[in-house]
């Protein structure tokens, strides 16, 4: 009977015991900031990132169902390939026009008034 009148704070298995439970308790912490987080891979939602907007090192990240796509910018701005569309133009009333430009020619489209 000596097993039974042993006292509880001589009891390794007990600290065990305690450790098991810290665990868990920062296990479900962690859980439930991944199911908060927008980027989360379990949600359907389609999500944009940005971060560091404005600077040099922004990255715009999109995520469409389970697909995660990065942008990272270089540095540059007003940098790129393409050419000129068109011409937009913005009214006294704050409307906005938009004159597209013949691909081949680069001039305003034929019907278009000067």
């Amino acid at each position: 009977m000596k097993l039974l009148q042993e006292d509880e704070s001589l009891n390794p298995i007990l600290s065990a015991v305690n450790l098991v439970d810290v665990f868990l308790v920062i296990i479900a912490a962690l859980l439930i900031s991944i199911a908060q987080n927008p980027l989360n891979p379990f949600s359907a939602d389609d999500v944009t990132v940005i971060k560091n907007a404005g600077k040099k090192n922004m990255e715009v990240i999109i995520k469409k169902g389970k697909k995660l796509t990065k942008y990272k910018s270089d540095g540059k701005i007003g940098e790129g390939e393409g050419v000129k569309a068109g011409v937009a133009y913005k009214m006294k009333d704050g409307n906005m026009i938009y004159v597209p430009e013949d691909k081949n020619t680069g001039n305003r489209k034929t019907g278009d008034k000067k």
